[in-house]
């Protein structure tokens, strides 16, 4: 933790609103990146964005310095997703008439943007892999998935994925283990 984001903290317990709209802007891409590779879905990444700096705003003043700042952050962080997901089951689908803004900034469907039979091919086997991903994730526990998608989508080693889900590197090694297990045997037929 720099000296700074240590005054930033102190300020923030302080009810210094500045400070803690700073602190926000120094981890709020990560977190919204947690987030989404957890859900995959802005929507609900951006509402488990809210409720975890509501949490951290509220909590603040009770963070006592005995571990990193993005420690506990990333604590509340996987918490508040793990129970995002307990709470709110649905199915995600894209619409192929759903639009977003193409690359001239112009909206689009999707069925608009598949064009000629090789983009289809190509758009039309990345999309079913994704969803056989996607799909192999949902039948992974809560930890599981959390633990799948801090390793591989995110990137953090073990000992920092312990500390986030406030467990040992050997509970997380042994998520991880089952996760890819599932996963393995979930994409099996797929990828043969």
């Amino acid at each position: 933790m720099t000296k700074e984001e240590n005054n930033l903290i102190i300020a923030a317990q302080k009810g210094d609103r500045a400070a803690f709209e700073e602190l926000i802007y120094l981890y709020d891409k990560n977190v919204l990146g947690i987030a989404y590779s957890f859900v995959g879905s802005n929507e609900d990444a951006k509402d488990i964005y809210q409720e975890v700096f509501l949490r951290v705003f509220k909590g603040i003043k009770k963070f006592e310095f005995r571990s990193e700042f993005s420690t506990w952050l990333y604590r509340i962080t996987t918490n508040v997703c793990l129970t995002y997901r307990s709470q709110k089951k649905k199915l995600a689908y894209t619409s192929l008439d759903e639009e977003f803004d193409s690359e001239d900034g112009e909206p689009r469907s999707l069925a608009e943007s598949i064009t000629g039979e090789e983009k289809t091919d190509s758009k039309a086997i990345s999309a079913e892999i994704s969803e056989q991903i996607e799909n192999g994730l949902e039948k992974l526990s809560p930890q599981q998935k959390m633990v799948f998608t801090l390793k591989h989508y995110k990137g953090y080693k073990i000992k920092e994925i312990s500390s986030m889900m406030n467990c040992t590197e050997g509970t997380v090694k042994n998520y991880l283990f089952f996760a890819t297990q599932k996963m393995r045997e979930h994409l099996k037929d797929f990828l043969d």
